[in-house]
């Protein structure tokens, strides 16, 4: 084999062909805004690359109360969407969100999730919105929360081989609260130091299975899983939200990098999540 190969998949099943017979010597391509910039830096080199921009997998659909992405879809197609502005809006928020416009055009939200990203944007609301992904591979197909598909910083699933067909979002309810922030270094095209997602639904006043996503925080984008049950049955009071913003903060595990201090990354995770739960209360 020569390196440096160069394969186009013009279907997910033959996609899934390549990868088992080229199995860790190959990567995947399709919008390639994070892929192209480490093989240009000369960071990583794959000997082989199997492309999937034509394999079909740009769709958004509705299958009952669910929100259906292909894997291949850009993230300007998600934000032009009627129907996920409809199903999804705090996806199509967060999306709104990464880098600029050029690269919206051209980068895909299954190439985002597969980059495995602490700060990936995009993570963040599929998590809060309890979305799952359908991963194929030579083997089969297997359907898991996004939760359980990262596993380290730059690590998920499918290092055992495979690639994400589908990306599974149940639709928003109908007067849920919601809302996404992050902080980056600028206003514009910059990675996250913290980002929060969090969806709340409502019955009554009371906040019925309410959702706390963290990202840039941990070593994988994460859920606040006591910050959020803190919520559970009860109204949104003053108290209520500085005790579930301290406990998502408690529950970060933030790193000092380049971007931003452990120190900061916990104080603004806090302040985010407290910004988010009073204006969901108003």
């Amino acid at each position: 084999m020569t390196k440096g190969q160069f394969l186009k998949a013009n279907s997910p099943e033959e996609a899934c062909d390549l990868l088992a017979q080229y199995g860790s010597k190959a990567r995947v391509l399709a919008g390639g805004t994070d892929l192209m910039v480490a093989i240009n830096q000369r960071t990583f080199s794959p000997e082989v690359l199997i492309y999937i921009g034509e394999s079909g997998l740009d769709y958004i659909k509705a299958e009952g109360d669910k929100l259906v992405i292909g894997a291949g879809t850009t993230f300007t197609e998600i934000i032009r969407s009627d129907l996920a502005k409809d199903k999804a809006p705090l996806l199509v928020d967060a999306v709104s969100h990464i880098a600029s416009v050029a690269i919206r055009n051209v980068g895909t939200i299954g190439g985002n999730l597969a980059n495995a990203s602490p700060a990936a944007d995009s993570a963040t609301a599929l998590l809060a919105l309890g979305a799952s992904l359908k991963i194929v591979s030579k083997e089969g197909e297997r359907t898991v929360a996004v939760e359980q598909f990262f596993t380290g910083p730059g690590e998920t699933l499918l290092d055992t081989g495979g690639l994400i067909r589908e990306i599974i979002v149940p639709e928003q309810a109908a007067g849920a609260g919601w809302g996404y922030r992050k902080i980056g270094k600028r206003k514009a095209q910059s990675l996250s130091v913290v980002s929060v997602a969090i969806y709340c639904p409502l019955a009554g006043g009371e906040c019925r299975g309410a959702r706390i996503a963290l990202g840039a925080v941990a070593p994988t984008p994460m859920l606040a899983l006591e910050a959020s049950a803190l919520l559970e049955g009860k109204t949104l009071s003053e108290g209520l939200i500085d005790e579930s913003a301290k406990a998502a903060a408690d529950a970060s595990n933030p790193i000092d990098d380049v971007r931003g201090s452990a120190w900061y990354r916990r104080r603004a995770t806090e302040a985010l999540v407290r910004q988010l739960l009073t204006q969901i209360s108003a």
